[in-house]
């Protein structure tokens, strides 16, 4: 089993060139899912990667998808001459 990586609120505010304060500001509104523990919060991994836009949501992908194949469909002719050169 592996073991969850969690970053502190002071640790994520210095990758995000943000204050502290600024975090805890954006926990409190919800915008970062984050753990209490004791007085501090932990935010683990999966919400990191969500803040820096690695990972996607079913919704974001849904989108990407649809675009896809709509470009295929359009330019699905071109696309595979230019594959072929």
């Amino acid at each position: 089993m592996a073991k969850k990586k969690f970053l502190s609120t002071t640790e994520l505010a210095k990758i995000l060139g943000i204050s502290r304060i600024a975090v805890y500001k954006k926990i409190k509104q919800g915008k970062i899912k984050a753990q209490r523990i004791g007085r501090n919060f932990a935010i683990d991994d999966q919400e990191f990667n969500k803040i820096l836009g690695k990972e996607l949501s079913s919704k974001e992908k849904a989108e990407i998808n649809k675009a896809v194949s709509r470009v295929i469909k359009e330019y699905g002719e071109a696309l595979r001459l230019l594959g072929s050169s």
